[in-house]
């Protein structure tokens, strides 16, 4: 096995371990940085909504108030604004959502599914907890969640959720006395949930991992060519040489001329002792013969 060989199977390896190392840490990075992404774009629709709750309930809310006394209006309900609001977003982003989702909500299309009842039960769980995200699979692909509870902390909400008596016959009419009931201040009745698809931002991370990675290999291929031409210029052809002339003098032929050294390096020190090798054993020859 030659030199040349050699030295490329140890490139090789080290380049096969360098790959493996940049591809796990390279993964890490595009991946978390495609969670971020997705995360930022939850959270401003959170924003979003929590805009539209306050501009229904400092700006719709008055200009309605004398109609609620005729009948319940769902266009005053800060949840209901907001929800129908990004409803409307759905059109363009269909893998977009938000729910104010509730176990005992006074809408039912409100209630909560089996996945957004246990991010509920979490925050009931967790009092100081006030946001929190988790992941999950879906056909439509993976789907990331940013949720924040929904605590009762205002005593004019048991006004319409206490009892059904309470109520204002107009909602009693509208959903009915078998839901949205039973509130106490201070429970966690529900949670605002944001859901955002992972698909395009973790699409765009493997391809930026690709393009990582095939930069780090188009860098390592010219690393080893340009290392290649070194090796076979500063220490192959000149190993070579010098052990052709041996070759020769060990034949006999002392008229092989020297070989010149260029620079300093360790080459140029083992032609040197070579050239010595090769005076010492003509004049040796020399003697011999005299």
């Amino acid at each position: 096995m030659g030199l040349r060989l050699k030295f490329n199977l140890v490139l090789l390896a080290a380049f096969l371990v360098g790959m493996a190392l940049a591809a796990a840490l390279s993964s890490h990075i595009v991946l978390d940085n495609a969670r971020r992404e997705v995360l930022q774009e939850a959270a401003i629709l959170m924003r979003q909504a929590l805009a539209v709750r306050s501009y229904t309930s400092q700006e719709i809310l008055p200009l309605i108030s004398d109609q609620l006394q005729l009948r319940f209006l769902p266009h005053s309900v800060p949840s209901w604004a907001a929800q129908a609001v990004l409803r409307a977003m759905q059109q363009d982003f269909p893998n977009y959502d938000y729910k104010e989702a509730a176990q005992n909500p006074t809408n039912p299309a409100d209630r909560a599914t089996d996945w957004e009842s246990d991010i509920i039960n979490i925050f009931r769980r967790d009092p100081r907890l006030g946001e929190f995200v988790s992941e999950r699979d879906t056909p439509a692909g993976r789907i990331l969640s940013l949720s924040r509870p929904f605590r009762l902390t205002d005593r004019d909400c048991l006004t319409c959720h206490s009892t059904p008596a309470a109520a204002p016959a107009s909602m009693i009419d509208l959903y009915g006395s078998a839901n949205g009931f039973g509130w106490r201040l201070g429970d966690v009745i529900g949670a605002q949930i944001v859901s955002v698809p992972m698909a395009v931002a973790l699409e765009r991370a493997r391809r930026v991992e690709v393009l990582i990675l095939a930069s780090l290999a188009c860098v390592f291929l010219l690393v080893m060519a340009m290392l290649n031409l070194l090796l076979h210029t500063l220490i192959v052809r000149p190993v070579r040489r010098i052990s052709a002339m041996a070759k020769d003098v060990a034949e006999g032929q002392l008229e092989v001329p020297e070989y010149e050294p260029r620079g300093r390096d360790e080459i140029a020190s083992l032609a040197r002792s070579f050239n010595l090798m090769r005076r010492s054993l003509a004049n040796a020859m020399r003697l011999l013969d005299d």
